[in-house]
């Protein structure tokens, strides 16, 4: 029970920093790019922060995903916070809406590639640690390419489906004129499919 447990917690904390990061990042991404363009609504809210605190939603991202964990289910599952964007007030709602919808896929393969060159410099860390970090950043890898490539399936509330909008000029009317501030996304809504529990094996959606 007690090397269950060791192996649980270890192969968690593989997972803890590199979908932090890309959560974290994608969703920062998504509320600056959207105030550069003229929306302040995130800024407003102080979801345009590197501060992880600020994008955890308290069930989705900890709650959902712990018990999975604990239950030793065959997938893991959890999402974010999504950062609210006005769309209405971008500058230029048609081009704009496009520019803040890719910000987090972008980021999420800018996060892949640093994660794939510092893979290089693993042997420059003590011996000790480096089996965990190599986990970490092939994680780090996996996480950030599948949210970037699901995150653009054009379909809402996908940031692809705001893509598809923005090219869509009847959608695009609506999407403007309603009075309500939507979500820009649904960052990390992925399963975590394993194919032997507990060591890692592929995320799928």
């Amino acid at each position: 029970m007690d090397q269950q447990l060791a192996t649980v917690l270890y192969t968690a904390s593989t997972w803890v920093v590199p979908v932090v990061l890309a959560i974290t990042l994608h969703e920062a991404a998504h509320g600056f790019v959207a105030h550069w363009f003229g929306d302040d609504t995130a800024w407003r809210l102080g979801r345009v922060s590197l501060n992880p605190l600020k994008h955890v939603d308290p069930f989705g991202t900890i709650v959902l995903p712990a018990m999975l964990l604990l239950l030793r289910v065959p997938f893991l599952f959890g999402y974010a916070k999504p950062v609210p964007v006005n769309f209405g007030a971008l500058r230029r709602p048609r081009r704009d809406m496009v520019w803040v919808a890719a910000a987090g896929p972008a980021t999420n393969l800018v996060l892949a590639i640093a994660a794939a060159l510092l893979v290089h410099l693993v042997g420059l860390v003590p011996a000790g640690a480096h089996e965990w970090l190599l986990q970490n950043l092939e994680n780090a890898i996996l996480i950030n390419v599948m949210l970037a490539v699901f995150n653009m399936i054009p379909l809402l509330p996908f940031d692809g489906g705001h893509v598809a909008i923005a090219v869509s000029s009847s959608a695009m009317r609506v999407a403007v004129s309603a009075p309500s501030t939507r979500p820009a996304t649904i960052t990390a809504a992925t399963t975590y499919c394993t194919e032997s529990w507990p060591t890692p094996g592929r995320i799928c959606e």
